[in-house]
């Protein structure tokens, strides 16, 4: 071949002929001429002729039919492809790596189709057993179809039966209906019948009778042996008559009639019930008059010591001031005077007089001496030497503080009340004059003590009050202002005054119907007011620009403050010990469950954690002599209890279930 393969059918050249029965012999591989210089032809090569042949007689001389056909006709191909590979020298080890790659190949294949025999075996094996349960099942469901075929015919012919029965039923009904309707009129007719002729017989008697009586007129004239006898047997009738009469009303002579005992036994089991509801009224009405008693003498001692006192500051007390004098020298002139002076008593005018002289002097004040780094000194006022006055309005003051507080309520709360206040400062006005606005701010709350919002702030800052309970008034501000809004469906700010009633009642359910009563009448109404009259009830949430809260907020910031005294005291008189004395953490556990009794485990834990200053993970909650041994001051224990937002959960006594 030269090298060169032939490209049939373009290019015949390079025939060659089989040597002993190999295709491909030394002659052919001599052959020089390449099949470039061959002349054009389309006959096929003779070596291409030589292998068809050589392929085509093999495949006779196979026996196909054995299972092993696919095997044996794979070796003449492999004879052929080993005479390509023996013949093209140059391209023998690519060819060889073939060959062996397809080798490898099919004898994984021929193991892996081993493997597979036994499973093929136990699958065509499962697959006749699936097949004859298959089978099976379907010929028992057949059986059974069939069975449920027969069945339902005798249902259906059972059901024919039934209804044939129960048409023949229903007819043979009607003919005895109507066979009793014809016998009943028989009867009624047979029995009027009967009623007469009974009539007409008794008729023809007393006739007949009356007749012979007439026909016979010496019937008196009777056998007298036998009207004596007939007396005889008649008197001892009578006689035995009168004797039972006699034993009878002997026997039953008090004895009263079934149905007038009845009748009296139930009169006199209504008189007990109403002798035992007038028991209770009266042991009631008992009770009631013996603490009105006790009342009115309690109420006697304190007229007389009231008048003792009255005697004695008449005595001892100085003429009563003129205020109209500071009107004057406040500032506004009496407009002012009279707009801060509204509604207030003496010790609070005599503040309200401070204020104003203090807010005078604190403005002519252009510094501030610094308190220096003491341990006495709040964290946000350690400072040394002069700091400036900044002299902002009580207006500025306010809006500052309300500010604080919106960041404060906005934030996670993670430092203390006054690290925060300081940062909020030098978030505000910088760092340098951080300090000065602390002092100048200090000052202005320490000094207006009549402005709510100044004197709440000055006692979360200064720890004489947790800033829990302003939080915890603010947010039921905020539910009461809901309901209002809620119950004002036109959305117009009006509600009726029943309807206020009722919302404060929802929302304060410990408050006494008298504390009900001084928040609405905060809030406007009067005894002359009709319930049902409308209100703005907006106004009462809103505040001047000085921040002072309407009459109604004050009211309820006032009662909160007095309830919480009047439970400490309640605290303070169940213990029954004097304010330096101390109590345990278990008779303060037991004193605060015996005045309320609706108090829940977390808050009481609370309560203890605040009084004792202990954390509540480490209360000896479970241990009672450890409970024993942990003692406070009570003066101490009831100021900590005031400074958090302590108050009553439920009612002294819990109501009975209904």
């Amino acid at each position: 071949m030269g090298g060169h393969l032939s490209p049939w059918p373009t290019y015949t050249s390079g025939q060659m002929i089989l040597h002993k029965r190999k295709p491909c012999s030394e002659d052919c591989r001599k052959r020089t001429n390449s099949w470039q210089q061959q002349p054009l032809g389309t006959s096929k090569p003779r070596y291409l002729e030589q292998l068809e042949n050589y392929l085509r007689k093999e495949l006779l001389l196979l026996d196909l039919g054995t299972d092993s056909a696919q095997e044996l006709r794979l070796q003449p191909y492999r004879e052929i492809f080993e005479f390509f590979i023996e013949d093209f020298k140059t391209y023998k080890p690519l060819l060889s790596s073939i060959k062996n790659a397809y080798e490898v190949m099919l004898a994984h294949q021929r193991e892996k189709i081993r493997a597979l025999e036994p499973l093929k075996a136990k699958i065509v094996t499962m697959n006749e057993d699936c097949s004859e349960r298959i089978l099976a099942m379907r010929a028992e469901e057949r059986y059974e179809i069939s069975v449920l075929k027969k069945e339902k015919m005798n249902l259906l012919k059972l059901i024919d039966k039934k209804n044939e029965e129960k048409v023949s039923l229903q007819s043979e009904v009607t003919k005895l209906r109507k066979s009793l309707a014809e016998e009943y009129l028989r009867y009624l007719t047979e029995r009027d019948a009967r009623k007469i002729l009974i009539g007409d017989l008794n008729e023809l008697r007393y006739q007949r009778e009356d007749m012979s009586l007439a026909q016979s007129p010496g019937v008196w004239g009777e056998d007298p042996v036998k009207l004596t006898l007939a007396l005889k047997m008649t008197r001892q009738d009578l006689t035995r008559t009168q004797m039972e009469l006699n034993t009878m009303k002997a026997n039953f002579g008090d004895v009263v009639p079934r149905r007038d005992f009845e009748m009296q036994e139930k009169t006199n089991k209504d008189l007990q019930e109403q002798l035992e509801s007038l028991r209770a009224d009266y042991e009631e009405v008992r009770k009631e008059h013996e603490m009105l008693l006790q009342l009115h003498m309690s109420t006697l001692k304190e007229r007389d010591q009231f008048y003792s006192e009255l005697q004695e500051i008449q005595r001892t007390s100085t003429p009563r001031p003129d205020w109209t004098k500071c009107e004057g020298i406040i500032a506004g002139g009496p407009e002012r005077w009279l707009m801060l002076a509204e509604g207030k008593n003496s010790d609070q005018l005599v503040d309200v007089l401070l204020e104003e002289i203090g807010n005078g002097l604190l403005r002519e004040k252009d510094f501030f001496p610094g308190l220096g780094f003491g341990q006495s000194v709040p964290a946000f006022l350690r400072f040394d030497g002069p700091v400036e006055n900044k002299k902002p309005s009580k207006k500025e003051v306010v809006n500052l503080l309300e500010d604080a507080w919106k960041e404060r309520l906005a934030e996670e709360q993670k430092e203390s009340f006054p690290d925060f206040f300081f940062n909020f400062l030098e978030r505000r006005f910088g760092i340098n004059d951080a300090i000065a606005w602390a002092y100048t701010i200090f000052e202005n709350i320490k000094l207006f003590r009549s402005s709510e919002i100044m004197s709440q702030f000055y006692a979360v800052l200064m720890g004489k009050r947790m800033e829990s309970v302003y939080i915890n008034q603010k947010e039921t501000l905020s539910h009461l202002l809901k309901e209002m809004t809620n119950v004002d469906t036109q959305n117009e700010g009006l509600i009726a005054m029943d309807q206020f009633s009722t919302i404060l009642k929802n929302t304060f359910p410990l408050k006494k119907e008298e504390q009900i009563q001084e928040l609405m009448e905060a809030a406007g109404w009067s005894s002359d007011s009709n319930n049902t009259e409308v209100f703005n009830y907006r106004v009462l949430f809103t505040e001047d620009e000085e921040g002072q809260s309407e009459p109604f907020v004050q009211k309820i910031w006032e009662q909160y403050d007095n309830e919480k005294e009047a439970y400490l005291q309640e605290l303070k008189q169940d213990l029954g010990l004097d304010v330096l004395d101390e109590v345990s953490l278990l008779k303060m556990r037991g004193a605060l469950m015996n005045i309320d009794p609706s108090l829940d485990k977390q808050t009481l834990n609370t309560y203890l954690s605040q009084a004792f200053q202990l954390p509540v993970a480490e209360l000896p909650l479970e241990d009672e002599e450890k409970q024993e041994e942990i003692v406070v001051k009570l003066e101490t224990a009831l100021e900590q209890l005031r400074m958090a937002d302590t108050k009553r959960v439920g009612p002294r006594e819990p109501e009975p279930a209904s």
